[in-house]
């Protein structure tokens, strides 16, 4: 799967924000437990692969960092080679966000230091954690007093490091922070023919959430392509759209497909598959 970069962003000082995640048919993306996190194809993957293909940086919680064997990196040589291409670095920049400044020193990200690692933590963060922090990554940068302050981190990371391209791999504490101040532009959603269940288990956008329906965060289907029993979506951020009339709602399902397809019809991906 290639993916053709999106041009900038609506605001030049903030990155491009992308988000890309996997879920079950009941919308969760790990067990009640955490003990199962990793469910999707070898397909998914290499998607997953090829979008970090299209990043200046690559983002994730610090739970999801300690959780899983994963090292944000680009991957296999093809990868690093689809980077150069593009004018890219061979190797992409990692960002781990940590309100509390607590990761676990002997995740996997840390074992190999072929890129720069960043953390962005808040002043809750105590002075011996801090310290711990600058032992392992190659910096850290406080924004915000009790959460971080995203849209200042944004701006940082771009001004600083140069990050055009931001993306996001939850959890999904840090899905509902970025959705929650309207700074992703795009989310690539994998659904998967599994079912979960568990009022505990996390989905792709915990956290605070949102209380009202006009606070809801709205997005419009870009792209649908059906690989398997897998289907891989691409949604565009909607900016200071109305919410649906109540008129609208009200349509039969089949009614509303029809309508949303011809508009999405019109409208060409950014990210599309080929």
């Amino acid at each position: 799967m290639r993916m053709n970069p999106k041009p900038e962003t609506r605001n030049s000082k903030l990155p491009f924000v992308f988000v890309n995640m996997a879920m079950t048919a009941d919308g969760k993306i790990a067990t009640a437990n955490r003990t199962i996190s990793s469910f999707t194809s070898q397909r998914d993957h290499e998607h997953l692969l090829a979008l970090r293909a299209t990043a200046d940086a690559v983002m994730a919680g610090a739970r999801t960092v300690d959780l899983n064997r994963i090292n944000l990196g680009p991957g296999p040589a093809k990868y690093r080679r689809r980077r150069v291409r593009r004018g890219l670095a061979e190797y992409n920049l990692r960002i781990i966000a940590s309100r509390s400044g607590t990761v676990n020193p002997n995740a996997e990200v840390f074992k190999r230091r072929f890129s720069p690692v960043i953390i962005l933590t808040t002043r809750r963060a105590s002075g011996r954690n801090l310290k711990k922090l600058h032992t392992l990554v190659d910096e850290v940068k406080i924004c915000g007093t009790k959460e971080v302050d995203f849209a200042e981190a944004l701006r940082w990371l771009r001004q600083k490091w140069g990050v055009k391209r931001l993306l996001c791999e939850g959890g999904g504490e840090l899905n509902d922070a970025l959705f929650r101040t309207g700074l992703v532009d795009e989310l690539h959603l994998t659904l998967c023919p599994k079912i979960f269940g568990g009022r505990a288990a996390p989905t792709i956008a915990d956290g605070t959430g949102a209380s009202k329906l006009a606070d809801a965060r709205r997005f419009r289907l870009q792209s649908q392509k059906r690989i398997g029993d897998e289907l891989f979506l691409i949604f565009q951020a909607l900016r200071n759209a109305p919410p649906k009339s109540a008129a609208t709602l009200r349509r039969s399902p089949a009614a509303y497909f029809v309508s949303t397809r011809r508009a999405n019809s019109q409208s060409r991906s950014a990210s599309r598959f080929r």
